[in-house]
């Protein structure tokens, strides 16, 4: 048999050399075309940070000129609108990460679990119905989530089972469950597709040296897979740090300094949220606080995001 190999390129007639086809032409023209748009969009999201961080700058700015930042980065109580007003920010701290470290706890474990039986027990057409339908719940909206956490999760569930104390309307573990089951699909399914990427070969080779289906998931998988576990759980981590409704709904806008999850709180997230279509003046002291713990919700998220980065980097592995 044989093959007849199409040159895109044509002689020129003066030269003698070598000139692209007109197919091949076009073909560069669109290549050119679809790096520069791609490159404009790359720079807009660049600038689109930049502005955040700008709107977010000025009236902080004007915040701590009026209210030290010693006493917003070292106090305890949060009360911008009480009289004597109170700027402590770390009630709105710790109440973020303990409703995050139990957002974690529900999502990381689980999703890893349902990554590892859609990737290697489940038969493929089970996989096709049940991946689709997870990834569905990603798009309920939060409010649903609320106000389910508030009228079954914690009259029927915290309020039963919680030991340490009574448990009012409203609770940060109520809210930190809710919040782990929002990010378990985004979770789950980031997770299945880092585990898909690694060469078939590896898991075929662990199977034939006597390992069980849990070693090679555990052992083998998991580790060749770290670098998108990593920005798996990065992801999940951000959408929980910035969730407002549930928290809203849920755990209340309370802002104790508290490590009760029985408790209601008040995160970063649910404090810009309730504030901002509050009764403040513009311009005012409690008005500048949204731009403050905006701008203290920003440097988290971006730290976050940092580290993940420098973590992904140092363990990924490249396959050929």
């Amino acid at each position: 048999m044989t093959s007849v190999v199409v040159s895109e390129s044509i002689p020129d007639k003066r030269t003698g050399s070598l000139e692209p086809s007109a197919h091949l032409r076009r073909r560069l023209r669109i290549e050119r075309v679809v790096r520069a748009a791609l490159g404009w969009v790359a720079l807009f999201s660049i600038v689109v940070t930049v502005a955040i961080a700008l709107a977010l700058f000025r009236p902080a700015i004007e915040f701590f000129a009026e209210i030290p930042v010693l006493e917003f980065i070292t106090g305890t109580t949060w009360a911008p609108l009480f009289n004597p007003p109170k700027f402590g920010v770390w009630p709105l701290v710790v109440g973020t990460f303990l409703i995050v470290i139990i957002a974690v706890v529900v999502a990381v474990p689980c999703g890893l679990g349902v990554a590892f039986y859609l990737h290697e027990y489940a038969q493929p057409r089970f996989r096709r119905v049940v991946k689709p339908t997870l990834e569905i719940l990603a798009g309920i909206p939060t409010v649903v989530f609320g106000f389910f956490a508030l009228f079954f999760v914690n009259p029927q569930i915290v309020k039963r089972f919680w030991p340490f104390g009574e448990v009012g309307t409203f609770s940060a573990l109520g809210a930190g469950l809710m919040v782990g089951i929002m990010i378990l699909p985004t979770m789950a399914s980031l997770t299945e597709d880092a585990l898909a990427a690694v060469p078939r070969a590896l898991r075929d080779g662990s199977l034939a040296l006597g390992a069980t289906r849990r070693e090679t998931c555990t052992k083998v998988l998991l580790p060749a897979a770290t670098s998108g576990v990593v920005a798996a759980t990065v992801l999940a981590l951000s959408r929980a740090i910035g969730e407002t409704t549930i928290v809203l709904l849920a755990a209340g806008s309370n802002p104790q300094f508290t490590f009760n999850p029985g408790q209601g709180v008040q995160t970063l997230a649910s404090f810009i949220g309730f504030a901002g279509i509050g009764d403040q003046p513009t311009g005012s002291t409690g008005y500048k606080t949204i731009f403050a713990v905006g701008m203290l919700l920003f440097g988290i998220t971006f730290a976050l995001n940092v580290v993940a980065v420098r973590v992904v980097r140092r363990f990924r592995e490249v396959y050929e």
